[in-house]
């Protein structure tokens, strides 16, 4: 019987449960998932990256994706920090104003241009930028670039993030939140189907 991890936790998976027996078949794709959020999300040395800032960057892309077990959970984990409530407020708020489909874009020029479509070209409101202030709004317009418009990603974009007070170390580990972010919700979100689709066959039978 396995230890539940944070994608257990999200996911709702118990222990001996036959998607903790799916998932055991990868112990070390699970390992290094919960080694990943650990490293992101509760490092001992948090770095210029603060834990509240990882928080409220995780709540705005886990709201963008709308996956609301995870979006719940990252809501908790800002709503605990300091001044977590107007964080939170402030997060849906923005959640809400940049939420879009994609991914869109444009490819170099090339046999890709075909695919090119235009979209939401994301910027934080101007009345909650006092309260998030320059680095959180860098953070959130980089997020809703690498979520929804990764193709178009270039130079100006880590300028933006230096000039905001990132650092390069920071911006790395950034990327990788989002990066992770993105995984972590997929997955989710594919356990959660599953076990949907076994309590249905289970009710059915």
């Amino acid at each position: 019987m396995s230890t539940k991890d944070i994608i257990d936790t999200l996911a709702g998976i118990e222990p001996g449960s036959s998607l903790d027996a799916i998932r055991a078949k990868r112990v070390q794709a699970r390992d290094n998932a919960q080694k990943s959020y650990l490293a992101l999300f509760e490092p001992i040395d948090a770095g210029d990256f603060s834990h509240a800032e990882r928080a409220v960057v995780a709540l705005f892309v886990a709201g963008l994706h709308g996956e609301s077990p995870v979006t719940a959970f990252y809501r908790a984990k800002l709503a605990a920090s300091a001044n977590g409530a107007a964080l939170v407020e402030a997060i849906e708020a923005e959640i809400a104003h940049g939420k879009t489909s994609g991914p869109y874009g444009a490819y170099p020029a090339g046999p890709l241009s075909a695919e090119d479509t235009t979209g939401l070209n994301y910027r934080v409101r101007a009345e909650r930028r006092p309260l998030l202030g320059a680095r959180l709004v860098a953070a959130l317009e980089h997020a809703h670039l690498l979520v929804f418009r990764p193709r178009d990603a270039a130079s100006a974009d880590m300028k933006a993030l230096l000039a905001a007070g990132w650092s390069n170390s920071g911006i790395v580990t950034l990327s990788q939140l989002v990066a992770f972010l993105s995984f972590q919700v997929r997955v989710v979100s594919g356990l959660r189907t599953l076990a949907a689709a076994n309590a249905y066959e289970k009710a059915a039978s």
